[in-house]
């Protein structure tokens, strides 16, 4: 079975909706919106309108999960990619119940609901603590500030995965204190996905805040995927000759000036220090 979504840490994307609002800077240059203003559709913002699906759309995951057990291999489900499924609207409230049903009924596909909302999620899921087997709960860490408010909700919910998108990384995040595995106050963290933002108006993501997530997960045993530079690449000294589009950064993690360069997503790639890093949890 192939994939069907271009995001690497994925086999397929479901999004039980179109539409959000901006809630902290990792959505200041949202692509789900810019995305969606390419359709012709205003989806952004508290009073917008969301987008609905047809029965259509709601049979693909259906299909995904018996494609998975003919295969004998689950099959991750990211959900979502254009819209933040604990967003607290009343009109959400139906299509949202239908979500849990559908994760009820294909238990080989593992749903990985990621959210800025961490804090609504006890308010909306309808598993008190007895969560379905196929759930892997993350939030997103673009920065310290967002780590601190974040991660104790997130790690008080018995999902079977909890996982980070550090991405767009904005800025050096310690993970320390919460990587330390389980105890009285949280749960493991599962898994770290870090990335740099894409897009003609992208902030860098420099070398030494990637790296420091990258070391501390290795430092925990915890899983750590590396997904992209983003739309700026560093360049090393000896490559710089003198671009004209390169600018430096005062890196505080590596205590180090750095040059980055805005390349573009695909140049930029996915490497960090010459090697892939597509950690993924063990969860069985």
């Amino acid at each position: 079975m192939a994939k069907n979504s271009p995001i690497e840490w994925t086999d397929h994307t479901f999004n039980p909706w179109w539409g959000c609002s901006k809630v902290s800077p990792g959505c200041t240059n949202c692509y789900a919106e810019t995305w969606s203003k390419r359709t012709g559709r205003t989806l952004w913002g508290p009073v917008a309108e969301r987008r609905f699906f047809s029965e259509k759309h709601w049979q693909q995951p259906v299909k995904w999960n018996a494609d998975a057990q003919a295969e004998g291999k689950p099959k991750r489900v990211f959900c979502a990619s254009m819209a933040d499924v604990f967003e607290a609207r009343k009109d959400l409230e139906d299509w949202r119940r239908r979500l849990w049903a559908l994760v009820r009924s294909t238990p080989w596909l593992d749903w990985l609901l990621l959210t800025k909302r961490p804090q609504n999620v006890e308010g909306m899921v309808p598993w008190g603590r007895n969560w379905p087997d196929n759930i892997w709960l993350g939030t997103t860490v673009e920065d310290q500030t967002r780590a601190v408010e974040r991660l104790p909700v997130l790690l008080k919910h018995p999902a079977k995965c909890r996982f980070l998108s550090c991405e767009p990384l904005l800025a050096g995040v310690d993970l320390a204190a919460w990587l330390s595995g389980r105890n009285e106050t949280h749960h493991a963290i599962n898994w770290v996905i870090a990335g740099g933002e894409s897009g003609h108006n992208a902030r860098p993501m420099l070398p030494g805040w990637a790296r420091r997530l990258r070391d501390q997960c290795a430092r925990a045993s915890v899983p750590f995927h590396f997904k992209q530079w983003g739309h700026w690449a560093p360049v090393s000294r000896s490559r710089d000759s003198g671009r004209s589009s390169a600018r430096k950064f005062w890196d505080e993690i590596s205590n180090e000036e750095i040059l980055m360069e805005p390349v573009g997503k695909h140049e930029a790639g996915r490497r960090l220090d010459g090697v892939t890093w597509d950690g993924l949890p063990i969860t069985t």
